[in-house]
């Protein structure tokens, strides 16, 4: 059952924040896996979504949210959004009036992350935004995010989501190859970041540019 992972999550203390309880509660995991895996979903571990990605183990998801420590009203962005898991999780952070931009490279899993939000009327109200593009680039147009996730390793930051970050803005992203360390990172000025890494992680690659382009 979903509701005893959770409450081991919170006896563990990786969820603290009442606000993010109260999302991981809402948004069943169970919509946001494939059919065949359904049964599965209340398993704290990683499970396949196709073209080789899979939605992230929920005590990960649960120590992201945590860093990135969203608030009410926040503008996110939110990277490799793959099922659409992390995107509703933040879209009930956030409210009615805030937004969460979610990016996939992959257009078919962009449009599965898609129809999962809708179950929760987060993409008809136009709380969460949906698009296919290069997360590596970020989404320069609706910049500056509050808060920037990632849900992919990157060798290193990329420099755009840097610089698309807003001032007091915090970004969580896993950087390195084979084992990856999730790495918080505040924007204190415009030049000046405080970064925090927290190892023993796993995630599929962060990968630049689209598919056949």
């Amino acid at each position: 059952m979903m509701e005893n992972l959770i409450q081991q999550l919170i006896d563990d203390g990786y969820l603290k924040t009442p606000t993010i309880i109260k999302a991981f509660k809402k948004i069943k995991r169970q919509d946001f896996v494939l059919q065949e895996t359904a049964g599965e979903a209340a398993g704290n571990y990683p499970l396949p979504i196709g073209y080789g990605q899979t939605i992230s183990q929920p005590l990960t998801v649960a120590f992201m949210m945590e860093l990135l420590a969203p608030e009410k009203d926040w503008k996110v962005l939110d990277i490799g959004s793959g099922s659409g898991f992390t995107t509703a999780i933040l879209a009930e952070i956030v409210g009615k009036n805030g937004k969460v931009f979610a990016l996939e490279r992959i257009d078919e899993l962009m449009k599965f992350g898609e129809s999962n939000v809708r179950k929760y009327n987060f993409v008809k109200s136009g709380r969460a935004i949906f698009a296919t593009a290069d997360g590596t680039k970020g989404l320069k147009e609706e910049a500056p995010f509050n808060g920037i996730h990632v849900g992919a390793a990157a060798m290193d930051v990329p420099e755009a989501l840097l610089d698309q970050l807003a001032i007091g803005g915090r970004l969580v992203i896993p950087i390195g190859y084979q084992t990856q360390e999730i790495t918080l990172i505040e924007k204190i000025t415009s030049k000046r970041f405080k970064e925090k890494r927290f190892s023993g992680f796993s995630f599929v690659p962060l990968v630049e540019g689209l598919p056949n382009k």
